[in-house]
């Protein structure tokens, strides 16, 4: 099969349907979270979408911070697709359009089931840990330059 990454901007973005179908799957029906939790900054926000051959499969999406930083959010993977490092494609893609543009950082809001997913990317764990739709998550960041 093949895995295809593509990307826009805000809610008019080719590939926000299926950002927001994945998500609504994997965050909101798995995992239970409200749909007005999961839905929100949607025109701020890129979004990039991993496909295998032309199903959607895996999603996350980034806003950019006031100090420059990337932060990395709704990261999620459907429950068919999971274990074939494809959310690993994506963040590893998302950071390479970092580096490309002088972004100094990338941080995001890792559940702490996660983390060790993060971990192996270079992420580092950043201060205490707090609930987000009633799950645990640490601030995690990884510095590029």
């Amino acid at each position: 099969m093949k895995f295809t990454i593509k990307n826009g901007i805000g809610t008019s973005a080719t590939c926000y349907q299926a950002a927001l179908m994945i998500r609504q799957q994997v965050f909101v029906k798995e995992q239970h979270v409200a749909p007005e939790l999961e839905i929100e900054n949607e025109d701020q926000a890129k979004y990039y979408v991993g496909y295998l051959d032309s199903a959607p499969a895996a999603t996350a999406r980034v806003i950019e911070q006031i100090d420059g930083g990337w932060h990395i959010q709704r990261v999620a993977t459907l429950k068919k697709f999971r274990r074939q490092g494809l959310a690993r494609q994506i963040l590893n893609f998302i950071e390479a359009k970092a580096k490309k543009a002088g972004i100094p950082y990338l941080t995001l809001g890792a559940q702490d089931q996660a983390q060790g997913f993060y971990l192996k990317l270079g992420y580092s764990v950043v201060g205490d840990g707090f609930l987000d739709a009633g799950i645990k998550h640490h601030r995690m960041e990884k510095k590029l330059y």
